[in-house]
C-alpha cells in the first residue's frame, strides 16, 4: 500500500517502497585457452629460458605452447620437452624451411587443437618478447579485438636494444605500408608478436588454405596482415618493449633480402585482386 503524503499542501500517494532489485545479469565473456606458436631454427640458447617464462604465464591463463623446430641443428627439439608447468607441443621440420613455412604450420597445428573462444599468439623463439604480454593480448581478444599487435611505435613501446639497421628497416616498413595500403590503425607492421582471434585465422585458411603464408622471410608476418585484411578485422596495438638484449646468438635477418621481400610482397599485393567473396 502507498504512503500518503503532502508536497508544497498537495496530497500525493508514493508507490509502495520497493525492495533491493535483483541483480542483472551481465554475461562475463569467455576467456580461452592461448595456443602460442613459436617458430624456432637453432634457439637452443635461448628457448629453454622462453619456455619457462611462458610457464610462469600458465600459473593463471591456460597456455599450450607450440614449439615448430625449422629444421634446426643444435638440439632445439630436445630443449622443448619436459617444461615443468606448460604444455609444450613439438612440431619438427626435417629440413629448413623458413620462418614463414614455419608460421604456416605452427598456425595449422594450433588451429586444428584450439576450440572457438582460444586465440591464438605468434611470438619469437629468441627470448626477447615478453610472454607476460600474452595476458594482455588475451584481454584484447576478450574486448573485442581480432588481432592485437604488440608495437614497438605505439606509446609505451620501444626498440632501443635492437641493431640500429633493424630498427631502421622496421621504421622504413611501417612508413610505407602504412602509406601505401592505409591501415591507418597499424604501426607496427613487422612485429613478429601477435594474437590472433580463431574464428578469424579460420576463415582466412579456409580460403587461402596452404597459401596463407607464401613468403619464406621475415616479410610472412607483412604477408599475413595484408590477407586477414580482406577478412576486415578489428585490429588494436599494445606496447612491446623489446628486449633484444635478451638474444643469445647472431640474428637471422638479412637486411637485403629482407628489403627485397617486402617491396616483391607490396607489388603482389597491388596486382593480386581482393578475393571475390566476402570473407
Amino acid at each position: 500500500m502507498g504512503v500518503r503524503m503532502t508536497v508544497d499542501g498537495r496530497e500525493v500517494r508514493t508507490s509502495p517502497t520497493a525492495g533491493p532489485r535483483p541483480a542483472t545479469a551481465v554475461a562475463t565473456p569467455v576467456r580461452g585457452r592461448a595456443h602460442v606458436v613459436l617458430p624456432a631454427y637453432n634457439e637452443a640458447a635461448g628457448l629453454p629460458s622462453l619456455l619457462r617464462r611462458i610457464a610462469e604465464v600458465a600459473h593463471t591463463e591456460q597456455v599450450t605452447a607450440w614449439v615448430v623446430d625449422d629444421g634446426s641443428s643444435d638440439g632445439t627439439a630436445e630443449v622443448a620437452t619436459d617444461v615443468a608447468g606448460l604444455d609444450v607441443r613439438l612440431v619438427r621440420h626435417p629440413v629448413n624451411l623458413g620462418l614463414g613455412q614455419a608460421v604456416q604450420t605452427g598456425l595449422k597445428a594450433a588451429l586444428s587443437d584450439a576450440a572457438e573462444d582460444d586465440f591464438v599468439v605468434v611470438m619469437d623463439a629468441d627470448d626477447t618478447h615478453d610472454p607476460a604480454l600474452i595476458t594482455k593480448l588475451g584481454n584484447e581478444i576478450v574486448a573485442g579485438s581480432d588481432v592485437v599487435i604488440c608495437s614497438r611505435f605505439v606509446a609505451g613501446g620501444d626498440d632501443k636494444t635492437a641493431p640500429l639497421f633493424r630498427r631502421m628497416l622496421s621504421r622504413g616498413a611501417a612508413v610505407l605500408f602504412r602509406r601505401v595500403l592505409g591501415l591507418v590503425d597499424v604501426h607496427d607492421f613487422t612485429s613478429g608478436f601477435r594474437a590472433y582471434r580463431v574464428s578469424l585465422l579460420t576463415r582466412a585458411s579456409t580460403h587461402w588454405g596452404e597459401r596463407l603464408v607464401e613468403e619464406r622471410g621475415f616479410a610472412c608476418m607483412v604477408e599475413l596482415l595484408l590477407k586477414l585484411r580482406h577478412c576486415h578485422p578489428v585490429i588494436t596495438e599494445v606496447p612491446l618493449e623489446l628486449r633484444y638484449d635478451r638474444k643469445q646468438g647472431p640474428s637471422k635477418l638479412k637486411l637485403r633480402r629482407t628489403v627485397v621481400q617486402y617491396v616483391r610482397l607490396l607489388m603482389r599485393d597491388r596486382l593480386t585482386p581482393a578475393p571475390y567473396r566476402e570473407l
